[in-house]
């Protein structure tokens, strides 16, 4: 089970006393967010997007995911994260890595690869790998330098998601926006099609599109808690 939280990490001291909590560092305690109970005083407190290390509370020093969050620089926008998306779909594949994709709830994308036995120095590197792989590859296109400057008309592969103290937004999280999409896992095929279409509508799904997917496509997500990946296979180790 993975701590969750808003924009505030550290979990309220008015919690009730069956909010389940769990120590991120010495000094701070978050709420685990483990049953529906939970997750309904949490949007009472209005806390609208859910955050989360890529580390269960009970192995902290050991992600259970590597994230690539694909964050595009204006005029470029979620399409062009879908090449990028693909191409490293492509790269983890020669490796014989599965990766989970959903959108981020707002202009990007984020890829999940399920990993056992990494550190999170291990994910983040092979991580920055990939992205530099794909950066050198094709410089106009892709970026993994931080600065804003260097972003414009790019998708910045964000590899520093992987550090320990670093989070994502949940799956099935809405967004802290004015009209608050969902970030919603979709499949590849989706991602293909978006592309293909040119229509970077096709990937913005709001709460009562995601229900459905639900219910009729079941959780897409999964994979990405389930699958065994073994740390020998990352980076040809």
């Amino acid at each position: 089970m993975r701590a969750v939280w808003d924009h505030e990490k550290r979990c309220p001291p008015h919690a009730p006393d069956w909010v389940r909590t769990a120590a991120i560092d010495a000094d701070l305690m978050a709420c685990v967010v483990n049953d529906v109970a939970t997750l309904v005083w949490m949007a009472n407190l209005a806390a609208l997007e859910l955050r989360t290390l890529q580390a269960t509370v009970d192995d902290p020093d050991h992600p259970t995911s590597l994230v690539l969050d694909l964050d595009p620089g204006p005029p470029a926008t979620v399409l062009d994260c879908c090449r990028v998306a693909l191409e490293l779909r492509g790269l983890l594949a020669e490796l014989g890595l599965v990766a989970v994709v959903k959108t981020s709830g707002g202009k990007g994308l984020h890829l999940s690869v399920p990993v056992r036995g990494a550190t999170a120095d291990d994910t983040k590197t092979f991580a920055r790998a990939l992205g530099d792989a794909l950066a050198t590859q094709d410089p106009k296109r892709v970026t993994i330098v931080m600065a804003k400057e260097q972003r414009h008309g790019r998708v910045f592969v964000d590899w520093s998601q992987n550090d320990r103290h670093k989070t994502t937004v949940c799956a099935y999280s809405l967004r802290a926006r004015e009209r608050p999409f969902v970030s919603a896992p979709v499949s590849w095929t989706e991602v293909e099609h978006a592309l293909d279409a040119g229509d970077p509508a096709l990937l913005a799904l709001d709460t009562v599109a995601v229900l459905d997917r639900v219910e009729t496509m079941g959780d897409l997500y999964e994979p990405n808690l389930s699958t065994d990946q073994e740390l020998s296979r990352l980076g040809g180790r």
